[in-house]
């Protein structure tokens, strides 16, 4: 699994454009009757603003030691804990566990994801929620971006080895991580080998419906 220790100093201006999805997983959070479990919290940046938008706690998975020591400044109301998301275990059924900015897209393997939603499956109380986005594969964005360096938001290039359904995002510094895409059956089919049921699908956070020219998959699965 990839891990952005290397990206900690910088994650913050690495993600700094995306602010759509905070909306999103902070009106999830308030619908939410017990625990909110943030995955891949990283720095905060959804789950600070998730428990002082709700005034309520929000527990904060990461394997990053970095990144949950940047969460800590925050200063928000964070259970946080150094941990794998394949091995997810709480004392309390949650309602509501999420997963944003494309975290899910670490897990390399169908095993690690049948893993994961299992996982989180088993930690939902009934009717809870599980939310997350990932990106829906483009040739053509690929075709475009492969080998290309940009400078935004932080000196990079992105490498795509499409046959394995990969990204990799290499840094100036030759520090690296990545990402495994997956499609819409691979993601319901996720749903289904886990027990859980598809509440809904859109193309973006605002509710936009799921079509062709889609390219975010926003995801809330419910336990029955």
């Amino acid at each position: 699994m990839s891990t952005y220790e290397p990206f900690a100093a910088i994650y913050d201006r690495w993600s700094a454009d995306m602010v759509e999805d905070i909306p999103f997983y902070v009106g999830l959070a308030r619908e939410a009757d017990g625990p909110i479990v943030e995955l891949a919290v990283g720095t905060g940046r959804v789950g600070s603003v998730v428990a002082r938008e709700t005034g309520r706690r929000v527990i904060g998975l990461d394997l990053s030691p970095g990144m949950l020591e940047h969460a800590r400044r925050t200063g928000a109301d964070l259970d946080l804990r150094l941990g794998d998301m394949r091995e997810l275990e709480l004392e309390e059924p949650a309602a509501l566990v999420y997963c944003p900015f494309r975290s899910l897209l670490h897990l390399p393997t169908w095993s690690d994801r049948r893993r994961t939603f299992e996982r989180i499956a088993s930690s939902l109380r009934p009717g809870g929620r599980f939310a997350w986005n990932a990106f829906a594969f483009d040739h053509a964005i690929a075709a475009r971006l492969d080998g290309q360096r940009q400078d935004e938001p932080v000196p990079h290039t992105l490498h795509y080895a499409v046959g394995d359904n990969r990204v990799d995002i290499v840094l100036d510094s030759g520090d690296s991580i990545s990402l495994w895409w997956a499609t819409r059956n691979e993601w319901l089919g996720l749903i289904e080998v886990a027990g859980l049921e598809l509440e809904t699908l859109h193309g973006g956070f605002a509710g936009e419906p799921f079509g062709d020219e889609s390219r975010e998959y926003v995801f809330v699965a419910r336990k029955p």
